[in-house]
């Protein structure tokens, strides 16, 4: 695991999540009360963000800090952050659905 936030991942995953949830950086930065500018920065790795600016980030992307702080998160670890952030502000059909889904796909692959 290493101990050095490396700004350019951080900026990517959160250029990602953003884009998951289908914000501009403009909208993204007036949510978290920073300029468009710097917050353009912060995605490309070029600035590096306050503690605070991080954590109103994460929130208004509805992600955990660790998935924006850490590079010592696995692939899939990865994929259920991001799964978990998409299903956390949607209807209750929603979740019930994907999982009924991910059984049916996963009982198919036992058959293989």
């Amino acid at each position: 695991m290493s101990w050095e936030i490396n700004y350019t991942s951080m900026g990517e995953r959160i250029r990602r999540a953003r884009e998951a949830l289908n914000l501009t950086q403009e909208q993204l930065a007036d949510m978290c009360i920073l300029s468009s500018a710097h917050m353009g920065h912060i995605e490309r790795g070029t600035r590096f963000p306050s503690l605070e600016a991080v954590f109103r980030i994460s929130k208004a992307l509805n992600v955990n800090l660790d998935y924006l702080l850490a590079d010592s998160f696995t692939p899939d670890d990865i994929l259920l952050s991001n799964i978990n952030s998409l299903l956390r502000n949607c209807d209750k059909l929603k979740p019930k659905t994907l999982v009924s889904t991910i059984r049916a796909i996963a009982d198919k692959i036992d058959e293989s």
